[in-house]
């Protein structure tokens, strides 16, 4: 004999069809979003460490062999950051959306996979430096989280119904309340977008306001014990070249953080260790007291080709590093400075560039008349005139161990980039570019050779003869000085060439290299079709 059970004593027992799988993964993409969205905006508010896409990014970089690291930064620029944090999102979300089908298909699994995220998460998170038990915050509630919304919306989905299921659906009756199509893209949907604001908003957030930002407003730079003037001679004001100052918010930057680093100056110190009779620890009011100086010198970045734009000059407000190593007593054998910034970069800079008397290396605290701006190191940075900054311009710099180029190194030094840095003698043409009208055309341009000077700029026409060009003043030899040459031009297509002279006599060289090792070098030209 056979026994029935009527159909509606049944208990069905909820099912995944194959329509849903695709749904699935969009249920794992918006709850990982959302888990994003909300460790991005949990950090921003209580430990801009513990982001997770910036902790991953970060640890990326730092596991990436040399040869990727430099294509990546001469290929991509400036805007290599936002692409790694991007491709970091991407491969979290995916592996979130893979999350979603594996939910679907079985009751909680897709909880494994975000567990894993959260480890690596966390792991990540830990190998930055100084964190803190908060930093961890952010990774555990955003992705547990994003694990229940992911939980919520499989479960819609699992469970999805017509809008008036027959009598009887104890499916139905499990869940609580039927989903139909529209109920389901609706809540996916309003989650999808607030998943989405949040995530940018909390980006956004980690980028900007912060209590270091509220500080920052608050400062008022000491006046200068000594100050440079500006000569209105130094600006030629010809359309096209580069401002002698250059403006803070179009200064070049050139770093390793992936988010700028927001630094409360109440809690900022500044510690000299290593081969030193007196070990010092500075605080920022401490460095504020101290007797300022103004100085004009230009930055170059040792990534700059022929011809590029990162190098930028501005008026420095900063005490002179060679007092506070005069205090701290290096001792006999050192020969190097490693400084370390708030975020673990390193520079190694000759210590007899920091203690030369007639060098202004500063601890800097202002730019161009106001606090150092947060993407450019504030509260304080190094800025070392004649050397390229990966090497001396540390920013949101926190220690100074003064050691030897034979037991330290600079984070660049590793990845194959020369150890000491000297900036090299360079030209640009600024204008002209394109297409000009015939007749007298201003040529003109920057060249620099920090801490030696620029005693000649040359111009050269189709390879032709060499013509010198004007020269502006300057507040000494530390900054780029501009120059402007008067061109008869003629109608065809024509090759400008430039070429410097620095003050000690030296003649730019001619022969091409690239950035790597130590500096690009070659004349820069420019094509012109004068009509």
């Amino acid at each position: 004999m056979v026994t029935t059970v009527e159909p509606e004593t049944q208990t069905p027992t909820p099912s995944a069809p194959a329509r849903g799988t695709r749904w699935a993964a969009l249920t794992g993409l918006i709850g990982g979003a959302a888990g994003l969205a909300v460790a991005e905006l949990v950090a921003a508010v209580i430990a801009p460490l513990g982001a997770p896409l910036t902790a991953a990014g970060q640890w990326v970089i730092s596991v990436l062999p040399a040869p990727l690291i430099n294509f990546g930064k001469d290929t991509l620029g400036t805007a290599d950051k936002p692409i790694l944090v991007a491709l970091v999102a991407v491969v979290v979300l995916a592996l979130a959306a893979l999350a979603g089908v594996a939910e679907y298909r079985r009751v909680a699994t897709g909880l494994i996979v975000f567990a894993v995220l959260t480890a690596v998460g966390l792991f990540t998170v830990s190998t930055q430096p100084d964190v803190a038990w908060n930093a961890y915050l952010p990774t555990v509630l955003g992705l547990g989280l994003g694990y229940l919304v992911l939980w919520l919306l499989v479960g819609r989905l699992r469970y999805w119904r017509p809008a008036h299921p027959p009598a009887g659906d104890r499916a139905t009756e499990a869940w609580g309340t039927a989903y139909d199509r529209r109920s389901f893209l609706r809540t996916t949907g309003i989650l999808g977008v607030l998943s989405a604001v949040g995530l940018v908003a909390g980006r956004m957030l980690a980028a900007g306001a912060s209590a270091a930002a509220t500080a920052r407003s608050n400062i008022r730079l000491p006046r200068p014990t000594s100050t440079q003037t500006v000569p209105g001679g130094a600006d030629l004001r010809i359309p096209g070249i580069s401002p002698y100052v250059s403006a803070n918010d179009d200064f070049y930057r050139i770093d390793t953080a992936l988010q700028v680093p927001n630094v409360d100056p109440a809690s900022w110190q500044l510690t000299v260790t290593g081969m030193v009779e007196n070990p010092i620890t500075l605080t920022f009011d401490q460095l504020l007291a101290k007797p300022m100086i103004e100085h004009v010198a230009t930055l170059t970045c040792v990534s700059n080709e022929v011809g590029g734009n990162l190098a930028g000059n501005a008026v420095w407000l900063g005490w002179p590093i060679r007092e506070l190593l005069a205090q701290a007593k290096p001792k006999p054998g050192a020969d190097m400075v490693l400084s370390r910034s708030v975020d673990g970069f390193t520079a190694g800079t000759p210590l007899s560039a920091l203690t030369d008397d007639n060098r202004q290396a500063l601890l800097a605290v202002g730019m161009n008349g106001e606090p150092l701006p947060a993407e450019h190191g504030f509260p304080v940075r190094m800025v070392v005139p004649g050397l390229y900054g990966y090497v001396s311009a540390t920013k949101w710099v926190t220690n100074l161990k003064v050691t030897t180029f034979a037991d330290d190194q600079g984070y660049w030094t590793p990845l194959g980039w020369s150890a000491r840095g000297p900036v090299k003698l360079a030209s640009r043409i600024d204008t002209p570019s394109g297409s000009v009208k015939a007749g007298t055309v201003a040529v003109g341009g920057v060249a620099w050779d920090q801490h030696v000077g620029i005693a000649k700029v040359e111009v050269q026409v189709d390879g032709g003869a060499w013509n010198t060009a004007k020269l502006a003043a300057v507040t000494g030899p530390d900054t780029w000085r501009q120059w402007t040459w008067a061109w008869p031009a003629t109608p065809g297509k024509h090759t400008l060439t430039v070429r410097a002279t620095n003050a000690d006599g030296e003649l730019q060289t001619a022969a091409e290299a690239p950035p790597a090792p130590d500096g690009a070098t070659g004349y820069h030209t420019v094509d012109v079709t004068v009509r």
